[in-house]
């Protein structure tokens, strides 16, 4: 009874084929067909073979130097736009050594007007969009950065609507030198004098 169970199971996997096969009198064998065969075979194992050597091999390799210059500057590059007048607000920086950097010498302080043109709002809602698909697409991160972005600007663009609107915010923008050490920026209400 068991070899009889044998016997079906292995006639039921003989004929199971998920591909249907062609009569034999619809094929026709040629030198010629058997060469690309061949050729096309050989490559096909050829690149698997290489692949899988590239990905054998690979490796990361991390690099970097430790900076030994402690007296020189960082510059550090600003751009904020703060929903309170100018005349009120302050921009400065206190690093772990306790000294101050006053935001007089190297930040602009300009009014603007703080909501969003209808152009500047597409421009942030396309901004936003690339952002998410490149948080998604991490592989390809690296290469729409560098090909897609230094083409097109990613500053937002100026305001094209010349409203009497008038300015309700302060755009704080420019540079500050600091000190290599950590710290932290403060927006604070009042400047520092």
């Amino acid at each position: 009874m068991r070899r009889l169970n044998r016997k079906k199971t292995l006639n039921l996997m003989k004929e199971l084929d998920a591909f249907p096969k062609v009569p034999e009198s619809y094929v026709e064998t040629s030198a010629s067909g058997g060469t690309v065969s061949l050729i096309a075979f050989t490559t096909i194992a050829f690149l698997t073979v290489m692949e899988f050597m590239v990905y054998r091999d690979t490796w990361m390799k991390y690099e970097y130097e430790v900076d030994k210059d402690f007296t020189s500057k960082l510059r550090i590059n600003i751009d904020i736009t703060v929903a309170m007048r100018c005349q009120y607000v302050g921009a400065d920086v206190l690093d772990l050594a306790e000294t101050m950097v006053a935001s007089a010498d190297g930040l602009i302080y300009e009014p603007v007007v703080f909501d969003l043109s209808p152009q500047q709002r597409e421009w942030q809602r396309v901004l936003q969009l690339i952002q998410s698909r490149l948080q998604e697409e991490h592989s390809l991160q690296d290469v729409i950065f560098k090909s897609a972005f230094k083409s097109a600007s990613t500053a937002l663009p100026p305001r094209e609507d010349n409203s009497l609107q008038s300015p309700d915010a302060c755009r704080i923008h420019g540079h500050l030198y600091v000190n290599k050490v950590a710290g932290n920026f403060h927006i604070t209400v009042g400047k520092y004098v």
